[in-house]
């Protein structure tokens, strides 16, 4: 029995029978982790001592009955911008090649109290700038259903990870799409929560007014089962909300009558591929067979997001970034003369083209005669885009839409284009100025074989709704194991 083509809740629950101990789920991961990283480059950090150490741990826990939790003795991955004490955290650039955390992540911690096991880190585009995982200092990664083609961005360590089957599930980080878009890609289903749901405590930042903490798993049990152990109010992080409603798990029923699902006209216009749109309208079709009411509408300002959310984003980056300076932790310059030249050299050397790029940008915006004329008029747009977000929500539980427009394109085809790797972004983006959830999960495969998303958005705080029509959605399709996984 291959234990990691099981879902996460399943393996828990071999677990907790006593079918299998935490140790074999350990073994079973890190020989696939093994076998499967020279293909795929999912991992940056792979923690395989502290592991087995915790493995033991936690199989003792659960004889005794002391832990009885649904991902108990499960080994999972980590994105590397979220810090674990005692283990390297990169977020996949030089500049941090040495930087060791002195404490975890609130959305580790809680997952490590559950019984869960962290078994590396995985990864991303660097700093989380980037939508195809290949601006990492560590190398691309590679997309499990066709190692030509790029896992999607930034979280693409732990969408390949999961499709590859090293391990079972993994969290990710989305600011503009990053985890909704890889799940797409690499046909897994993955959660971005509404904003203030899960601490951003010990999540190095992109851009902080945006950035959200989100499980990738195999399946929307696994990830309603994650998020409901992760979802916590924190004081350390000011934006954290206080919510009484994060039981997602009784959410899975497959039931959607009386549902009310809109679908953005603007969402199926020019640019968007003829197979990706075909899948996600079958999949709309679906849900209204099963007692959903489905129709169209216009969602409008849909045009602006893209340009909205890189003002915002690289306006945070610019300011969350100037800490690494090559001072206190993280990579310095070897030969400088005095200290504004170590600043530089460190930085110039440090940080990837991408990166640089979205400095210079945010540094622009936010610059005395730009401000006004950028960061306010984005920040208005922001505002105008949620307006629209109520206005829709107040006729309609769930928006229903694409992923991306098309599937994952080929290693180096975004690249040379950046222009049209922003581009790519225009289904996510809105979910992410809007604070709003989103949950991707695979709706079909287009004639290359590669994997399509359906993306479903609701209200603030409306996770639950969201859940219940990805579930009821699900039940109607098998899980499609990538051609890597079932090596």
């Amino acid at each position: 029995m291959n234990l990691l083509s099981l879902t996460a809740v399943e393996l828990g629950k071999k677990i907790k029978a006593g079918e299998v101990t935490a140790e074999e789920a350990v073994k079973a991961s890190l020989a696939a982790i093994e076998g499967k990283e020279p293909q795929i480059n999912g991992f940056v950090t792979v923690d395989g001592e502290h592991a087995l150490e915790r493995a033991a741990e936690v199989q003792k826990q659960i004889e005794e009955g002391t832990l009885a939790g649904p991902l108990a003795g499960v080994p999972l991955a980590v994105k590397d911008n979220l810090c674990t004490k005692g283990v390297l955290t990169t977020c996949s650039s030089k500049i941090l090649n040495n930087f060791v955390p002195t404490y975890t992540a609130e959305a580790v911690q809680n997952l490590e109290k559950a019984g869960a096991i962290v078994i590396g880190k995985t990864n991303m585009d660097e700093f989380a700038m980037g939508s195809t995982t290949e601006t990492s200092a560590y190398g691309v990664t590679r997309n499990p259903w066709n190692t030509g083609h790029v896992p999607g961005g930034s979280s693409g360590g732990s969408c390949a990870a999961v499709a590859a089957e090293e391990v079972s599930c993994a969290l990710g980080s989305d600011t503009g799409g990053s985890i909704r878009q890889p799940s797409s890609f690499c046909g897994v289903t993955g959660i971005k929560p509404t904003y203030g749901t899960v601490s951003r405590y010990g999540l190095i930042a992109y851009g902080s007014s945006l950035d959200q903490i989100g499980p990738v798993a195999k399946d929307v049990t696994d990830c309603a089962t994650v998020l409901e152990i992760i979802s916590s109010h924190d004081k350390k992080d000011s934006t954290s909300v206080k919510r009484e409603d994060t039981d997602f798990t009784t959410a899975l029923v497959d039931d959607v009558k009386g549902l009310k699902i809109g679908i953005p006209r603007d969402y199926l216009g020019s640019g968007l591929d003829a197979e990706v749109k075909e899948a996600v309208l079958n999949a709309s079709r679906v849900l209204e067979e099963k007692g959903a009411m489905v129709e169209e509408f216009d969602l409008s300002l849909v045009e602006y997001a893209i340009s909205a959310y890189y003002v915002i984003a690289a306006a945070e980056a610019s300011s969350n970034l100037e800490r690494f300076d090559g001072v206190k932790y993280g990579y310095r310059a070897k030969d400088y003369e005095g200290l504004h030249d170590m600043y530089k050299k460190s930085r110039s050397q440090g940080f990837g083209a991408e990166v640089k790029r979205r400095i210079m940008l945010g540094s622009f915006v936010l610059s005395s005669g730009y401000y006004d004329a950028y960061y306010l008029k984005a920040l208005r747009t922001k505002a105008l885009i949620k307006q629209a977000f109520d206005k829709a929500f107040a006729r309609y539980d769930v928006i229903l839409g694409p992923v991306a427009p098309t599937t994952a394109p080929k290693l180096g085809e975004s690249l040379c284009d950046p222009l049209k790797m922003y581009l790519g972004d225009i289904y996510t983006v809105s979910v992410n100025l809007a604070g709003l959830p989103g949950i991707s999960l695979p709706c079909g495969l287009d004639s290359q074989g590669l994997p399509i998303g359906l993306q479903l958005i609701g209200d603030c705080f409306q996770e639950k709704k969201i859940i219940r029509a990805a579930f009821a959605y699900e039940q109607t399709r098998p899980y499609h194991h990538s051609p890597l996984a079932e090596q």
